[in-house]
């Protein structure tokens, strides 16, 4: 693991492995980097770099207070990727609200993307009623810690069948819920909450996009995977069977496999 320090105090933990073309994978909430165990072993051992972060407030990267919606996280990666001098566009990959962050990058340094994998997320800005969620959650966190909430959220985030077949994965995202400073999730929670409605910056996407769905995912369920790849010029949508929120681990094999096939469209 390396500690980048960036501009504004900002410190961000990361791993960088492997050397090629790079690819950049953003975590979703309440998780860290090592949500991408599985693709940061596939595209290392396949010749790519890939970056993994832990987002500000995750992981073994401190909270650093309020934030402008997801912009700054967004402004955090390219900073990243300027420290660690890949200079050339990367294929961009987030799930959940990493996917959002996705997008907002793209909206902001749509010169730095080749290929963008959208995985269990979502396009539009939050409801009013979204936005009291957030805030509400972002409360109740800061009151309880992450423990009561990642043992209520479990089997949403992931399938009961995996939770009962594959242990491993779900104490892996147990420990990663748990594990989150509650600091940085209401952070998160709140910035998330305000985010801007990506919408119309779909269709001036256009490289080669993947959009991947667990079959199961009730909180970014398959329509909201048929809304990004209807609107996304050069998209290919991925369903992942018997898998929930995180099918990246849940069905890795299914889930690289896809990647893998936009990684030769976006690079050759």
């Amino acid at each position: 693991m390396g500690i980048a320090e960036l501009d504004g105090g900002v410190r961000i933990a990361y791993e960088d492995r492997g050397e090629g073309p790079p690819v950049l994978l953003v975590h979703g909430h309440p998780f860290d980097r090592t949500m991408w165990a599985p693709q940061t072993a596939f595209l290392a051992g396949n010749g790519f770099r890939v970056v993994v972060p832990d987002l500000r407030g995750y992981g073994g990267s401190p909270a650093t207070g309020p934030l402008d919606g997801l912009a700054d996280f967004s402004r955090d990666l390219a900073a990243l990727l300027d420290h660690l001098g890949v200079d050339e566009p990367v294929v961009l990959g987030g799930l959940s609200m990493g996917g959002q962050i996705a997008l907002d990058f793209c909206r902001l340094f749509p010169a730095r993307v080749r290929g963008l994998l959208l995985a269990d997320t979502s396009a539009p800005a939050e409801t009013e009623d979204g936005r009291k969620w957030r805030h509400t959650l972002a409360d109740r966190l800061l009151h309880e810690g992450l423990t009561p909430y990642a043992d209520e959220v479990l089997d949403k985030m992931i399938e009961p069948r995996t939770i009962a077949d594959r242990p491993d994965v779900a104490a892996h995202v147990r420990h990663m819920m748990r594990g989150t400073s509650p600091e940085g999730a209401a952070a998160a929670l709140r910035g998330r909450a305000e985010r801007p409605d990506y919408t119309a910056l779909l269709p001036r996407i256009t490289v080669p996009a993947l959009v991947v769905v667990g079959s199961e995912d009730t909180y970014t369920p398959l329509a909201d995977a048929q809304y990004l790849h209807d609107r996304l010029p050069d998209s290919v949508l991925t369903v992942v069977e018997g898998a929930a929120h995180m099918p990246n681990l849940e069905r890795p094999g299914v889930f690289n496999a896809a990647l893998a096939e936009l990684l030769r469209r976006s690079i050759g």
